[in-house]
């Protein structure tokens, strides 16, 4: 398994720099069921940030990165049960994504609630205000 760093991602959705979106085809063309990337929770909420602010992406287009991310069976994604449930809450919300999976992934260890100072995180994202 290759771990994927946020800019491996960026450059294999954007394709804005010859060289490095070649070499990142070809990288995620030698993907398999049994050569597969993994990528962490933390490289798509950097992902999320990066293409809707500097590539100014739409909500609906990033979200389907993250479905062509989810649907392909080369990829491994940290905790994609807590994921899945935060783009759910993403999509249906205007909370940031990073904020949908914080609150996710917390609820999904057992935490009773999530807390935050962010009032668009409590009301959006399910968080709840300190």
């Amino acid at each position: 398994m290759t771990g994927l760093d946020t800019n491996i991602l960026v450059r294999f959705f954007v394709q804005d720099d010859v060289n490095q979106s070649k070499r990142t085809d070809a990288l995620m063309q030698s993907l398999s069921r049994v050569n597969t990337a993994f990528v962490s929770l933390v490289v798509l909420a950097e992902f999320a940030w990066v293409m809707r602010t500097h590539y100014g992406t739409s909500k609906l287009q990033f979200i389907d990165y993250i479905r062509q991310l989810i649907n392909s069976p080369e990829i491994v994604l940290e905790n994609e049960a807590a994921l899945q449930q935060g783009l759910d809450r993403f999509m249906e919300s205007n909370a940031d994504f990073a904020d949908c999976v914080i609150e996710r992934v917390c609820s999904l260890v057992g935490c009773s609630k999530t807390v935050t100072f962010d009032a668009k995180a409590a009301k959006s994202a399910g968080m709840v205000l300190v």
